[in-house]
């Protein structure tokens, strides 16, 4: 028996869906994280917003990651109370929205990632009302909430998985995607498909004497998209947080809302991954026609709120399948990520030049959203850097980052040249495909590392005796504090780009021109408005450059922000010399 696509049980959503709209239950009611049982919350009253529609379209996004930024209550565990502590500090470095990774109740396997509850706060990060002043206190400071909606699967406690586990014939028994297995004990999977996080991507379960889906780990069971009650369900959790003052939402691996229908097997594409199994062209997993249909009806739900937005966890292997997500007539994504950018992981002005000409050129106008760094892959300089040039090499991407016509997405602690710390022993390893795969896949862990405020005890992250994961060892001379005090600091450099990107009409929202397009060694452009013309080089090498930057822009022009080494307060665009890994702004006189 094959369940994907069988009919929903839509009169008892519905009820369920009723009351739990009618239950008077507290705004700040708490539920365990292995509970069947749905907490239920008084809708609060919808909070209204500038209506600035179109505020994301030059913004910065600035990713925290919970439980690491910072803790309030002395637990070891970053929270929500943590956040709305700093935002002062958000607020001075220029963050137009904070994107929260996911904060809902959850068994913490995937740390957040697998939900068992979509309206709710895990305890340890704090409450609904905390959540609500966060929210409150960001307004003031206008800085927006952008939360994570973890769509194509739940946690295996969520009770709607507890439900659809039970039998094969309980309401929600279709909500997830179960099949008939093989073999002469019918356990074996129905095809080779891999999950991410290793090794086969189908779990027997005894209750049902099934095997469920799963693209990641096993205590994530995707979820059966091809069920309208399914669609419905997670629509309506969207509504529950817009109601609340949310400004949108990051979906979470969004391209993989689907399967092929037949469950045929993946082709090899030749090699092994990390856990040794082998790669398979994605294809029938990931990226299918039906998630255009989704995104299409999910963002009428999100035009019902005005200034709302939805940003796309988009890896695709091309500038063709990204343009796709905006949909088109602009009704999918407003913001698709643009991975093949940032995520290239090499140090190549030809590489940057030409995935920055595609954004540019073939979205059909569409607003890009470039990413350089978040909470999947090692930070920076541990993918950037050369071990001599790291803090000039972090210092020149971030103007490429802030300088070109995109919006932009920085990860907490980019701004102070956070290092990536992995661990050396596996059993300090709390990532759990970092213990699958260890050695040569060592987790996450690293990337996740406390917020470096100051050099006191944990970076200034906790007063706790032992944090969830230790702070990086050089926390003591690379922290919020001493780099606030030092202007030549990494802090200090994204101060100076964020805050010319919000003032100079160029850098804000003018037209963009690449520059010297044959240079293999500089990446070079001008941002033109009616306001006048900026021009932005960056040197990829380790060794001095001198370029030219006149075309049409004339001959010289005034230093807005320089790094890797003293510049004039003029210079001469005919001869504009950058120092190892160095880069200027400069406006056209």
């Amino acid at each position: 028996m094959k369940n994907i696509g069988s009919k929903p049980q839509l009169p008892l959503l519905l009820a369920a869906l009723l009351l739990n709209t009618l239950s008077p239950a507290s705004a700040s009611a708490q539920t365990t994280t292995t509970s069947p049982k749905t907490t239920t919350h008084t809708p609060p009253v919808r909070v209204s917003l500038e209506q600035d529609n179109d505020w994301w379209k030059t913004a910065v996004f600035y990713e925290i990651y919970p439980r690491s930024f910072q803790d309030s209550n002395g637990d070891g565990i970053g929270d929500l109370n943590g956040i709305t502590e700093r935002l002062d500090y958000l607020k001075a470095l220029g963050i137009d929205a904070i994107w929260i990774s996911p904060m809902y109740p959850s068994p913490q396997v995937d740390f957040g990632y697998d939900i068992s509850n979509y309206e709710d706060v895990d305890p340890q990060y704090g409450t609904l009302k905390d959540f609500d002043r966060l929210v409150a206190e960001a307004k003031k400071r206008n800085i927006r909430i952008v939360l994570d909606a973890v769509m194509n699967h739940t946690s295996d406690k969520h009770p709607w998985f507890i439900e659809s586990s039970s039998s094969r014939t309980n309401p929600k028994q279709d909500w997830y995607v179960w099949v008939d297995g093989k073999g002469p004990d019918g356990k074996q999977p129905p095809n080779n498909w891999i999950s991410e996080f290793g090794h086969s991507a189908w779990q027997w379960d005894p209750k049902r004497n099934q095997l469920y889906y799963h693209k990641f780990y096993i205590q994530q069971p995707d979820l059966n998209w091809r069920n309208p009650a399914v669609e419905k369900a997670m629509f309506d959790t969207l509504r529950f947080w817009m109601d609340r003052g949310v400004s949108g939402f990051r979906l979470d691996a969004i391209p993989t809302l689907f399967e092929d229908p037949q469950l045929r097997d993946a082709a090899p594409i030749g090699g092994t991954n990390a856990y040794g199994d082998p790669k398979l062209d994605p294809s029938l997993t990931d990226n299918l026609p039906e998630v255009h249909d989704v995104l299409k009806r999910m963002r009428k739900v999100i035009n019902e709120y005005p200034g709302r937005m939805l940003i796309g966890e988009t890896y695709l292997p091309n500038i063709t399948e990204l343009s796709k997500m905006y949909g088109p007539n602009h009704d999918e994504l407003q913001l698709p990520m643009d991975m093949n950018l940032g995520i290239t992981n090499k140090l190549d002005a030809s590489i940057f030049r030409q995935k920055i000409n595609e954004a540019e050129t073939q979205l059909d106008a569409n607003t890009a959203l470039f990413v350089f760094d978040n909470h999947d892959n090692p930070r920076i300089a541990a993918r950037y850097g050369d071990g001599v040039h790291d803090d000039a090499i972090e210092k020149m991407l971030a103007t490429v980052l802030f300088t070109t016509k995109a919006a932009a997405l920085m990860y907490y602690g980019d701004e102070i040249g956070m290092p990536t710390t992995p661990p050396t022993r596996v059993e300090d390893v709390k990532d759990p495909i970092g213990r699958t795969g260890w050695p040569k896949e060592k987790g996450r862990d690293g990337e996740r590392t406390p917020m470096q405020w100051d050099a006191s005890k944990d970076a200034g992250f906790s007063t706790a005796n032992q944090t969830w994961l230790p702070a990086a060892p050089n926390y003591k001379t690379i922290n919020v504090k001493a780099e606030q005090a030092d202007p030549n600091s990494m802090l200090n450099w994204y101060k100076k780009l964020i805050a010319l990107r919000k003032t100079n009409p160029a850098l804000h929202s003018g037209n963009f021109t690449m520059l010297n397009p044959d240079d293999p060694n500089v990446l070079s452009y001008e941002r033109a408005s009616s306001s006048g013309k900026v021009v932005v080089a960056c040197n990829f090498t380790a060794q001095p450059q001198k370029i030219s930057l006149t075309g049409d822009s004339g001959r010289k022009a005034h230093i807005l922000a320089a790094s890797g080494g003293n510049q004039p307060a003029t210079i001469n665009l005919n001869e504009v010399e950058l120092p190892p890994f160095g880069s200027i702004v400069a406006a056209v006189e």
